[in-house]
């Protein structure tokens, strides 16, 4: 990837993962051989209802589907709107290059082009089958990995700067000059398959917990994006609606105070906050101030709401403790 100064001063993260790109990189998962993911594909393969096979005839285990299918939409309606509202030359294009990698069209597929309404309803009951078996009851943890791997990054982005920040996201990255190279990072739009230039657009940082493989780089009209693995896969995620504090820091702060902190990897209102952990507004006034205090996080007024994140001494005193 190539980048210009402009590129590495638009380097950002996204704020939230993406509906659509967890679900059609979960497929991808339901496929691949990776072993850790073992017992959700058995789980899964049990559980996911025929309705939602037509995905797996678009989604191949490299991921590299049609970029129509995920929009990196904030929220799901947002997202599958978005796919069934795609101009037919973009999905005649996309189907044509997934289709020139050696996939064989099926009829179905080559019906979407012509924009038949009949295809479109297969692959509307393919998502929404597929979202309710893979995503829905997952998306808890997805969304806690998700900000843990955001709070992680950005704490790395303080500390080393921008350029280190970019070679951890895959193994065996480096940089020559202002190219880095993502050891085989698997690209959509790139000409060559082999390099992409930035071209002073900038790209948006979106980790997945669901995929494991190469980092991938597509680019929609929302912006050139880098889907790359989270540290902490999915199956190794904990269950968010469990106490999991470690035991010292639970001993340090109390278990609620550590659950307050915990919550604050990714910015929050005093309104989540009583949402998230049942709370009575006057505690978690209270346990906020108490954190504000020892400067493990800090808080910002915006109209009537207050939002507060950990600071980098809180997030370091998160990882600090051993479970």
């Amino acid at each position: 990837m190539r980048f210009t100064a402009e590129d590495l001063l638009r380097v950002t993260f996204a704020d939230e993962p993406a509906p659509m790109v967890e679900l059609t990189l979960a497929v991808a998962a339901l496929q691949r051989s990776d072993p850790l993911f073992a017992p959700w594909r058995r789980r899964t393969v049990r559980t996911l209802p025929r309705s939602a096979g037509p995905l797996r005839e678009l989604v191949p285990a490299t991921g590299k589907g049609p970029l129509f299918l995920d929009p990196p939409a904030r929220g799901f309606d947002e997202g599958l709107d978005g796919v069934l509202s795609t101009p037919a030359r973009f999905v005649r294009a996309e189907l044509h290059r997934v289709h020139a990698r050696g996939t064989r069209p099926l009829p179905w597929t080559r019906l979407l082009a012509d924009r038949d309404g009949e295809a479109w309803r297969i692959l509307e009951a393919a998502v929404r089958a597929a979202r309710a078996t893979m995503l829905e009851p997952a998306w808890d943890r997805v969304r806690a990995g998700f900000d843990a791997e955001r709070a992680w990054r950005l704490q790395q982005l303080a500390r080393q700067g921008i350029r280190t920040t970019l070679a951890g996201l895959a193994p065996g990255a480096r940089w020559h000059g202002t190219a880095l190279e993502l050891g085989g990072a698997d690209t959509e739009g790139a000409a060559d398959g082999l390099e992409f230039a930035l071209d002073g657009q900038g790209i948006t940082l979106l980790p997945s917990v669901f995929w494991t493989g190469r980092p991938l780089v597509g680019t929609y009209p929302q912006g050139t994006f880098l889907v790359y693995p989270a540290v902490t896969p999915l199956p190794l995620l904990d269950d968010p609606g469990r106490p999991h504090a470690p035991t010292a820091l639970v001993a340090l702060l109390g278990r609620t105070r550590a659950a307050v902190l915990e919550c604050l990897v990714q910015p929050r209102t005093s309104t989540d906050l009583v949402r998230e952990l049942g709370l009575a507004k006057s505690s978690v006034s209270e346990h906020t101030k108490a954190l504000r205090a020892a400067r493990l996080t800090t808080a910002q007024r915006d109209g009537k709401a207050v939002w507060h994140s950990c600071t980098p001494l809180g997030l370091e005193l998160l990882g600090g403790f051993p479970a």
